[in-house]
């Protein structure tokens, strides 16, 4: 007889899978690529389009104090630009340069590659087929959170 997963059980499971392959993938990145948080941030203007740094900040669930430093940097960059707000000309929104989907799409392309390195040493097509069938739930779940 099959039993079904314990739901705490399932949580902490992903938990430490999830832990690990971000830490993993962040280790390898070269020096001078994009941290975490400015990754998160541009992915946010991107997908989102133009947004305060304040709207941006509760997005990450981080502290505006936080967010404005990450925006700070990929601005010093030129990886995002300041304007003012249609609806209230008083506040600054973010939008992403060109330079800046071309950074995203270059962190993208090297995380992306870094796995199917991974991927093509060490699984079967069974367990690619199931990697892929999991991947909907897994960013299902992060949606939820």
């Amino acid at each position: 007889m099959h039993q079904d997963p314990d739901v705490n059980e399932v949580a902490g499971a992903l938990r430490v899978s999830i832990g690990l392959l971000r830490r993993r993938l962040r280790q390898a990145l070269p020096e001078g690529e994009l941290t975490m948080p400015q990754t998160s941030a541009l992915a946010r203007l991107d997908r989102g389009g133009p947004a305060t740094s304040a709207g941006l900040a509760r997005l990450e669930q981080i502290s505006p104090q936080s967010m404005g430093a990450t925006l700070g940097a990929l601005e010093a960059r030129g990886l995002v630009e300041r304007g003012s707000d249609p609806a209230d000309g008083r506040r600054a929104v973010l939008s992403l340069t060109e330079a800046g989907r071309q950074a995203l799409r270059n962190r993208r392309n090297a995380g992306t590659e870094q796995l199917a390195r991974a991927l093509s040493a060490g699984f079967t097509q069974p367990e690619l087929r199931q990697l892929m069938a999991a991947a909907p739930l897994i960013e299902r779940l992060a949606e939820s959170i």
